[in-house]
């Protein structure tokens, strides 16, 4: 890449593999159903996470909205995480445009609803009351450090959805990323849920696109849903040759992601003024914040390594980061990181340039 960025697992590039493939791919009309490569990888997707079918979609908000609308209808309720991407960052799209109204619960530290609540909050068969239909779970859990839930939690949450005839879809962005960390297989970690999206375009290196995966008979209906969200593409076997590298060559490497972001975590524990917890860091996301020791704002941190080093960095608030490793990230491009975080920081506070710790 042409600069050090931090700032998701979003700008990832296409590998040269990817980009050879993608420029190979036989292709025909995906919505006719006739993209063999389409086919290949939605064949392929199903098959890595123990599912019947796939639906190749352009993005995980895409997928995530699409499971959602097949599962759920207009004044039916999803119960879901208050700091889930579903319900915080997909623009409200279950109720804007599914009618689904989402019933949000707190999570705990790794990003997990309490199950006791999880049943008390759903509906009696009451007129007054939407309808309780489905529970919208995510792994990893992107808002606390992408933690990896146990399966056993998910477990749990199948007998209870069963016991109230609720579905169950599962958010699974960064997926590989939690089996990788688990130790376990995809299929694994999705058994327990009717559906599971996960996107290719992350960690897995791929430019564009997710894949909804569940049952034959759901994803035929969720394929009408993506094409009533505009979701129907027609040579997209261009873009599906590159997520069929992403899934037969990325996903075992990103334990590398892993190590990356424990190095990041665990150096900048040694910072004075950052406030970071290296033994949340179980995949590839690492949040850290500020003191009150440093003066200076977030957004002004950015903009200082951004200038200084070409490093790019999220700010997540007027004092916190969000760092996310991936494929072009190097140990030696985290070790510059954590110089140059430090050599800011101590600007912050009038201290000397240059200074050095040992990361």
């Amino acid at each position: 890449m042409d600069r050090i960025d931090f700032r998701s697992d979003t700008v990832t590039w296409p590998t040269p593999n990817m980009r050879v493939a993608m420029a190979q791919a036989a292709i025909g009309d995906d919505v006719y159903g006739e993209d063999p490569t389409v086919n290949e990888l939605e064949a392929l997707a199903a098959a890595k996470v123990g599912k019947e079918a796939g639906l190749f979609v352009a993005s995980g908000t895409m997928g995530n909205l699409a499971a959602i609308l097949t599962h759920a209808g207009r004044g039916d309720e999803a119960i879901v995480g208050q700091d889930s991407h579903t319900y915080l960052w997909e623009a409200g799209g279950m109720a804007v445009l599914g009618g689904v109204v989402p019933h949000p619960l707190p999570t705990d530290s790794i990003g997990r609803m309490d199950l006791a609540q999880v049943e008390q909050s759903m509906r009696d068969d009451d007129p007054h009351l939407p309808r309780s239909r489905l529970i919208l779970l995510e792994n990893s859990y992107g808002d606390k450090n992408g933690y990896p839930i146990p399966l056993h939690y998910f477990a749990a949450t199948r007998a209870l959805a069963d016991r109230h005839g609720l579905a169950m879809h599962m958010d699974g962005a960064r997926l590989f990323n939690a089996a990788v960390a688990l130790g376990v297989s995809a299929a694994d970690v999705a058994q327990h849920v009717d559906s599971v999206s996960f996107c290719l375009s992350k960690g897995l290196c791929a430019p564009v696109g997710s894949v909804l995966c569940g049952t034959a008979v759901f994803i035929h209906q969720a394929r009408q849903v993506r094409k009533l969200l505009g979701g129907g593409m027609r040579q997209a076997g261009i873009l599906a040759a590159a997520g069929i590298i992403a899934l037969n060559e990325m996903t075992d490497r990103l334990a590398e992601d892993h190590a990356h972001a424990q190095q990041l975590a665990q150096g900048l524990a040694r910072i004075p003024g950052v406030i970071v917890a290296p033994e949340q860091v179980k995949t590839n996301i690492v949040f850290f914040h500020l003191d009150d020791a440093i003066p200076y704002s977030a957004a002004a941190i950015v903009a200082a390594l951004r200038q200084r080093a070409n490093i790019w960095l999220g700010d997540h608030g007027p004092r916190s980061f969000r760092a996310v490793t991936h494929y072009w990230i190097r140990r030696a491009d985290v070790a510059f990181f954590l110089e140059q975080f430090h050599d800011v920081l101590n600007n912050s506070r009038g201290e000397a340039v240059g200074d050095s710790v040992d990361f």
